[in-house]
């Protein structure tokens, strides 16, 4: 962690506890540039995406109170709303519904509640609910208005009473544009000219998707109550956390993610701007590993990286990468498909996936992408000198991956 401070200008706060003792908990980095105040451990962060799990533990209680059913209709709530008939509440909370990924021109308008609910209910949907899975912020949007309608209470308060006192979480809230709230960290996004301030946000509409924030203790203290029944019972907790699409959407919840490391992971991510978060249950283990970034730092990354080393594999400590120059006719020999990675050649210049992100040279053989250095890409020679084989790190973790053959 020091390294990605040092290396990669990390900033925000990290937490890693495995059966209830902490390996690791400190802050690095700014929560306040034009003051140059540093983070601490209490300092609280937005959790983007990370709120989602929070949305969908409202609606498992208000169900587990018999208030609501899993299977209602979203036009039981909002009958105006198109294909209301058609969307259910699970199909909201498992990415089921076929509503589209978001809003973010209207979350960063100073638009009224009201006037932006008649927008979002014009976004066409991506596909017919129940068909298929893709990831969407407007079902938990939704989700947070139906937990208002249902409780006659406000989004915030109905989660403070309800989930954030029962879990002792004091220093967590939801964000609004008025509230004072000591602590909390200045968010600012990177560009091509360096860091400058994060948009206007509108928190009267960027909610039950984003809006709550919190600190690395905090969220150790959900980890803990998510072990236990004081708010959930074991029935809706096992509708949390099983996988519900084949993209493996639990409710507020991915299961088992491609970065599990093998092990049985719950976990969510998350990301709007500046603010670059990640949650990560590993249950099997009692591993948790939160990351929580105020400058864009890829919080996700670092998590991986963390919890491989919890997990006992071998991690690359960060280092600066500097291009060299190299005989790019080589490049002839790097490209192909290695297992998912797709490498891809273009005037004289070698991509990764696609010809967005460029894979620049350290070396003959090893090259590290031009969107985050963090990742890298090693080609190695076998005995024939041909280059079958890749290594991938990835926040210091790496993975070899086979080249297919053309005929595959």
């Amino acid at each position: 962690m020091q390294a990605q401070a040092d290396v990669n200008n990390f900033s925000g706060t990290v937490l890693v506890t495995q059966n209830g003792s902490v390996l690791l908990k400190k802050a690095y980095g700014l929560a306040d540039y034009e003051w140059n105040i540093k983070n601490t451990i209490d300092t609280k962060f937005q959790l983007a995406s990370v709120t989602k799990q929070f949305t969908a533990a409202a609606i498992l209680l208000l169900a587990q109170r018999k208030q609501l059913s899993l299977n209602d209709k979203l036009s039981k709530f909002f009958p105006d709303y198109p294909k209301a008939d058609s969307v259910t509440i699970h199909m909201l909370l498992s990415h089921t519904s076929g509503l589209a990924l978001g809003f973010k021109e209207i979350a960063l308008s100073t638009i009224s509640q009201d006037s932006a609910f008649s927008l979002i209910r014009k976004i066409p949907y991506e596909f017919s609910p129940g068909t298929k899975s893709t990831y969407s912020n407007i079902g938990y949007y939704l989700l947070a208005k139906i937990i208002e309608k249902v409780s006659g209470e406000k989004y915030a308060v109905f989660l403070k009473k309800n989930i954030f006192e029962k879990a002792g979480m004091k220093n967590t809230g939801v964000s609004n544009n008025d509230s004072i709230i000591q602590k909390k960290a200045q968010v600012y996004c990177h560009t091509e000219k360096g860091y400058i301030h994060n948009p206007y946000i509108n928190w009267e509409v960027n909610l039950g998707h984003d809006g709550v924030y919190s600190t690395v203790e905090d969220l150790a203290l959900w980890d803990k109550a998510l072990y236990g029944t004081a708010i959930l019972n074991a029935e809706m907790k096992k509708k949390m956390f099983t996988p519900h699409s084949s993209e493996n959407w639990g409710y507020g919840f991915i299961i088992n993610p491609f970065y599990n490391h093998g092990h049985q992971l719950i976990a969510h991510d998350g990301g709007f701007f500046g603010t670059i978060t990640s949650f990560n249950r590993f249950t099997d283990d009692k591993l948790f590993v939160t990351v929580l970034s105020n400058n864009g730092s890829l919080s996700h990354i670092i998590g991986y990286g963390l919890s491989a080393i919890a997990l006992g594999k071998e991690v690359e400590l960060p280092y600066k990468h500097h291009r060299t120059k190299v005989d790019t006719t080589i490049y002839d020999n790097y490209v192909g498909r290695f297992g998912k990675i797709e490498i891809l050649k273009a005037d004289n210049k070698l991509y990764y996936n696609n010809t967005e992100i460029e894979l620049i040279p350290e070396s003959k053989t090893k090259f590290f992408r031009t969107d985050d250095n963090d990742r890298t890409i090693e080609f190695i020679q076998d005995k024939t000198g041909a280059y079958n084989s890749i290594i991938l790190t990835k926040g210091g973790v790496k993975e070899t991956f086979v080249k297919q053959n053309q005929s595959q």
